[in-house]
């Protein structure tokens, strides 16, 4: 069963009937707020410096006015449709980072006040007044539903001042922030919807969030936050879409072998644009990266969106193929070329004539063979080994590196006529570290395709473990975090949710500073006050992996009185992992 909220009615049948509400989630009689002080003491005016700090944000006061102004300019100057996108989307990376701040400041508190740091956050910012109408969160399970009224919106002000009165919700970027706050808060994504609102002429106005996959025409409400992937985008069986909404897609067509890039974040948004822009040309591309970001499937989109999508996508690993070989891979070979050549074969380039040929690690290419790689792009004509005679080839190339391809040619390590050739239309693909707004998407989205790929039933993150993944610097990117929740998948039980035990299993560094031991027996915040913290218990600045399963054990016994099966359960292993774990570790059941 799903968290209640503890004032939280278990019958709504006293409550009027209200035909835009949910029937499926209960509403509440009374909610209790937090106080607000551990927020508003995080607020600092530094006038002498020109800083505002909420935390460690740089924060800046602005008239109401000169919203509405910016509003207005951005509504007459791009279209309604693409200034909601961009309002709404600076409202979910607010969003997303305020729900960085809720972790850090109430973590350890209950489900219900860590999340209403967020409607709390915007008070205090000066956005809006929140007062929850129902609330029903269980992270674990993946389960979410709100109802708010937004009391005095500063931005329906701002909009209803330059435009009057009119028929549509305006709270923009209120919903943007929602969206992020909550999207972040749960680990998977969750959309908002205004109701009402004073824009519409209501007395105030009214939002309500679940889950994505719940709103039965969430694609209405997506296209302004770009939430996809768009290696599911066929243009050849879809009609154009708004420059807003082209990357916007269902989750469940996507291919097995893709990294799911999938995102909102500033970063992805560039990258789709840049890749949208370039994508109907016959310009050579250069994705630049660190590995694992998903250069190939930007390619693979790229291909897709392009002139050439009938054509075939050929995609070569460069640093894969040995350098004796390399020239027969690309060019192809003729019968008796060199000794074992026993029959004639295309290489890479004839094979994606007519189509996209995918260069990726570029770099790694030896010097001859980058030398008649810059024949064949410049003249577009290749010749087999072991041929006398050329091949004219209609190639387009997209490249891929994770290294920096200027300075090494002027290290002498790359052509630099091959290097200029190559960099016509650079794309930067940020990493997932620069981009944790992206984060709780991905990891619904992976967690969704593994689940089905291995069979099995997974309820969703445990909150530390939502913590964990927000906290982690991600060297291998969006590969690693593939190959992370795969893994977890596979370790945990069935019906069961992932945990830290199920992700941090191959030696990663993650921060566990922040995971101390409480006189609850619970897992803390290392933030939270002394006397929330066990006597015994000691917080080690960057404690390995060991240190935090033995710390883990420990509070699900205390946690359970010494059940083990209820231990095994809090945990999400089932009985005989935890009693094995116990025994490697010689923790006694009593847990001292």
């Amino acid at each position: 069963m799903a968290k209640r909220h503890p004032r939280q009615s278990k019958s709504d049948a006293t409550a009027p009937a209200r035909p835009d509400r949910d029937p499926k989630h209960p509403v509440a009689t009374e909610i209790r707020v937090p106080a607000i002080h551990d927020l508003a003491k995080r607020l600092r005016f530094a006038p002498q410096q020109g800083r505002i700090w909420l935390d460690d944000q740089r924060m800046m006061l602005m008239h109401i006015s000169s919203l509405g102004a910016l509003r207005q300019e951005l509504i007459e100057s791009l279209g309604k449709e693409t200034a909601r996108g961009l309002i709404t989307r600076i409202g979910y990376q607010a969003g997303t980072h305020d729900a960085a701040m809720a972790r850090k400041v109430r973590a350890g508190f209950n489900s219900y006040d860590d999340f209403l740091a967020g409607p709390q956050l915007v008070s205090l910012e000066g956005m809006v007044h929140c007062e929850p109408v129902a609330l029903d969160i269980d992270v674990q399970r993946g389960h979410y539903f709100g109802d708010f009224y937004l009391i005095d919106s500063s931005e329906a002000e701002a909009h209803v001042a330059s435009y009057g009165i009119g028929n549509e919700p305006v709270c923009w970027m209120l919903i943007g922030y929602a969206c992020g706050y909550t999207s972040a808060f749960m680990g998977r994504p969750i959309l908002w919807r205004e109701i009402e609102c004073r824009g519409m002429g209501h007395a105030k106005c009214r939002v309500v969030g679940k889950p994505v996959e719940e709103w039965e025409d969430a694609e209405d409400d997506l296209r302004f936050l770009q939430i996809g992937d768009f290696v599911k985008w066929a243009p050849q069986h879809e009609a154009p879409l708004p420059a807003t909404s082209r990357i916007a897609a269902r989750l469940a067509a996507a291919p097995a072998n893709s990294f799911g890039v999938v995102g909102i974040s500033a970063g992805f948004n560039t990258v789709c644009h840049m890749v949208n822009k370039v994508a109907p040309t016959e310009a050579t591309v250069l994705f630049l990266g660190e590995s694992g970001v998903g250069k190939e499937v930007f390619a693979n989109n790229l291909h897709r969106l392009s002139k050439r999508a009938d054509g075939p996508f050929v995609a070569v690993n460069c640093a894969s193929i040995p350098e004796h070989l390399m020239e027969s891979e690309l060019f192809g070979v003729e019968r008796g070329g060199f000794t074992g050549a026993t029959t004639s074969r295309p290489g890479r380039f004839e094979r994606a004539d007519g189509g996209t040929l995918f260069l990726d690690e570029i770099g790694t290419l030896s010097l001859t063979a980058q030398g008649k790689l810059l024949r064949a792009l410049q003249q577009g004509e290749i010749e087999r080994v072991g041929d006398t005679r050329t091949r004219k080839v209609n190639v387009r190339v997209i490249a891929a590196t994770n290294v920096n391809l200027r300075e090494a040619a002027k290290a002498g390590q790359f052509r630099e006529d091959l290097f200029f050739r190559l960099n016509v239309f650079p794309i930067q693909v940020p990493p997932l570290r620069e981009r944790r707004d992206d984060i709780p998407l991905m990891m619904n989205w992976f967690l969704q395709r593994l689940a089905k790929k291995h069979d099995k039933q997974i309820t969703g993150f445990r909150e530390r473990a939502v913590d964990a993944l927000f906290a982690y610097d991600w060297p291998g990117n969006v590969r690693e975090l593939e190959n992370m929740i795969e893994r977890a998948v596979i370790l945990a039980e069935d019906g069961g949710s992932l945990d830290l035990c199920h992700l941090f299993t191959s030696g990663e560094e993650i921060d566990t500073a922040s995971f101390i031991l409480k006189r609850s027996g619970n897992i803390g915040q290392s933030s939270e006050t002394a006397e929330d913290v066990a006597p015994s218990s000691t917080a080690i600045p960057r404690p390995g992996l060991e240190e935090t399963e033995v710390a883990m054990l420990r509070a699900a016994v205390v946690e359970a009185n010494g059940n083990l099966s209820r231990a095994a359960r809090v945990l999400g292993i089932s009985r005989p992992t935890l009693a094995y774990r116990l025994r490697k570790y010689h923790i006694p059941v009593d847990g001292s």
